[in-house]
């Protein structure tokens, strides 16, 4: 029955869209990074993106990334974001399991929240960018 499932609750894992220098190209790019900032490691990570407006009602395809096991205090690029995404609401469903056990979280960028002026310093990265606990 619904009462007897246990949902735990995510806590030190985080969602970051960062803004960073391409070498390659000589542009600047923006990245989405999963944050562990656990003390163990995240086994079999599955992360789901998409972006989308209601009120124009348009949406992007459907994103999966695998992460097979992201270490202890670490963190992992998702993928890139191109720039006409970001006027749109972007969510990153994250599942691992930790200790045998199954976690879900639902990570949301608003739309036309990762901009230039919101651009913090992220600690864990070391870049600048926005950031969804």
């Amino acid at each position: 029955m619904k009462k007897d499932i246990e949902i735990p609750e995510v806590s030190d894992v985080f969602m970051a869209i960062v803004k960073e220098f391409n070498n390659e190209f000589k542009c600047d790019d923006w990245n989405a990074y999963i944050i562990n900032n656990k003390n163990v490691d995240l086994e079999m990570v599955l992360i789901v993106s998409k972006g989308y407006d209601e009120d124009k009602l348009l949406e992007t395809a459907v994103l999966r990334h695998k992460i097979e096991k992201l270490p202890a205090n670490s963190f992992a690029k998702v993928e890139l974001i191109q720039p006409e995404l970001l006027k749109l609401t972007n969510f990153f469903n994250v599942t691992f399991f930790e200790d045998s056990k199954m976690y879900d979280k639902k990570f949301v960028f608003e739309k036309n929240s990762i901009k230039d002026g919101a651009l913090r310093l992220i600690s864990q990265l070391n870049k600048k960018g926005v950031l969804v606990k």
